[in-house]
């Protein structure tokens, strides 16, 4: 079973994103084994680099606004190379300031879901969602439509 890890800066506080995650997660259940690893925030980008690339492992994605843009037929094509060589992908989201210049450099692809900005919290739901959509499109679902 592929698995997944999604590293982000900060707790979810609202009941809401977390019923949403909880949701996603389990409809990627019969996909891939996913771990959400949660870093405390820091005074900083700098103070919270390192407890993020330390649990750095396989193809690490980082969610940031000068990455690539990708359509979700473009992320499904990624995920589904990831997964035919077996690698493990680690998607990282920052805090609300972002991720640290470091931990961009030790991502394999830097990746925009657009030039807006969303909430750290609903980036972790709308990631769920089109990492669940990739799996869809790759299975031949019609979910994606």
């Amino acid at each position: 079973m592929q698995k997944l890890s999604i590293v982000c800066v900060g707790k979810l506080k609202e009941e809401f994103f977390r019923s949403a995650v909880s949701e996603y997660l389990k409809r990627l259940s019969r996909f891939a084994k996913v771990e959400i690893k949660e870093i405390p925030e820091g005074k900083s980008l700098k103070e919270e680099a390192p407890n993020i690339i330390k649990q750095l492992k396989g193809y690490i994605i980082a969610l940031c606004i000068d990455g690539t843009k990708l359509t979700s037929e473009g992320l499904a094509q990624e995920v589904k190379r990831r997964c035919d060589k077996g690698e493990e992908i680690t998607f990282v989201i920052g805090s609300s300031c972002g991720l640290d210049e470091s931990v961009k450099a030790a991502a394999d692809l830097k990746l925009s879901f657009s030039d807006m900005t969303f909430p750290h919290q609903l980036m972790r739901v709308i990631l769920l969602e089109q990492v669940y959509r990739s799996f869809m499109i790759n299975s031949g679902a019609e979910y994606h439509k």
